[in-house]
């Protein structure tokens, strides 16, 4: 396959809310790069893998993985002699640990080509291998002179990465442990795959004013302030150029799902929800609905328990505006991520 490229079929997902919109996308596979490594490949410089049981056994089903070795890939062989990072004259360097071996220029010359090649694939996220001198996002090694080390460094692939593609949605696989990092992380992953395959075809002014309603409360849970922003830029859509209108939504939008939802916000949108039929429902119903959003506020419950109950009234009621509403179902319910948030 061309670039190492791993496929597997995602599961047919029929049936959810904001169906309208998901279903005006191609039925294209969410694209991720990722850590070889990460998959069980064995490219470690130790001749071993870092395999990772989310990745591999349950986020699989539902994407596509692009996954990429920069070491292996440059050339370096496995196994190998461990590199570092260095600082030397203020610049960061890639060394081999024993030989002294400098990598960096033909890293940076691999990881810009490799970027590009990847920036064609047009990825909907990327999960690295944390530490890594090439891979770590984040508190990588840097050794100073006399052998110091300071966790202040990012990877030398990482950094390209991040620099080309900077609305992609990233992560390290050490951080998907936290359940609130892995939601948010995977919510913009499939938001970030809507929004691409909006712009993939022939859309019109029109349909980006759809495709932001449909996302209203999904933003309003981050980021109320990046939505108001996006809603200024919607209604004086006219002002721009499509390319101009495209690059600046698409910034705004993932900066916006960026932030971490919280419980105050889902509370917020949770009562704007409930404010549509709660007129309708009987006493009963109407003090229970309420409760279970109470015991989501105090952490006696996770999210998916209120929003379940929301949904059924949502259907129930046949209320067309929630209903298209993304953020009832913003990812495949089979992963469960509203579980544990």
């Amino acid at each position: 396959m061309r670039n190492g490229r791993v496929r597997s079929r995602a599961k047919a997902q029929g049936g959810s809310l904001g169906e309208s919109v998901l279903k005006s996308a191609p039925d294209d596979q969410v694209r991720i790069g990722v850590s070889a490594c990460l998959l069980g490949r064995e490219v470690r410089f130790d001749g071993g893998h870092k395999r990772d049981r989310f990745l591999t056994d349950i986020l699989a089903p539902f994407v596509e993985w692009v996954p990429v070795c920069p070491e292996l890939e440059v050339g370096m062989g496995v196994p190998r002699e461990p590199v570092r990072l260095v600082r030397r004259g203020g610049e960061i360097r890639m060394v081999a640990e024993k030989s002294g071996t400098d990598h960096t220029a033909a890293m940076r010359a691999w990881a810009a080509k490799r970027v590009h090649e990847l920036e064609a694939l047009d990825l909907h996220g990327y999960v690295f291998k944390k530490g890594s001198p090439s891979c770590g996002v984040e508190r990588v090694r840097i050794y100073e002179k006399g052998g110091v080390a300071s966790k202040a460094g990012r990877g030398l692939f990482a950094e390209e990465l991040i620099a080309r593609l900077n609305d992609l949605p990233i992560e390290e696989e050490g951080r998907l442990n936290d359940a609130a990092l892995r939601e948010n992380f995977l919510e913009r992953v499939f938001a970030y795959r809507r929004l691409r395959s909006l712009f993939a075809k022939r859309w019109r002014r029109r349909d980006l004013s759809e495709f932001h309603a449909a996302h209203k409360l999904q933003l309003m849970a981050h980021s109320p302030s990046h939505y108001r922003e996006l809603a200024r830029l919607v209604a004086d859509c006219r002002r721009y150029t499509p390319a101009k209108l495209q690059a600046a939504y698409e910034a705004g939008f993932m900066k916006g799902l960026a932030h971490k939802a919280t419980v105050r916000r889902h509370v917020n949108v949770m009562q704007h929800m409930i404010g549509y039929f709660s007129a309708s429902l009987n006493e009963d119903s109407r003090a229970e609905i309420h409760r279970l959003v109470a015991d989501y506020r105090s952490g006696l419950l996770p999210l998916i328990v209120p929003l379940t109950l929301i949904r059924h009234h949502v259907r129930s009621f046949g209320i067309t505006y929630l209903a298209q509403q993304v953020y009832l179902d913003p990812h495949p319910k089979e992963l469960m991520l509203r579980n544990h948030v």
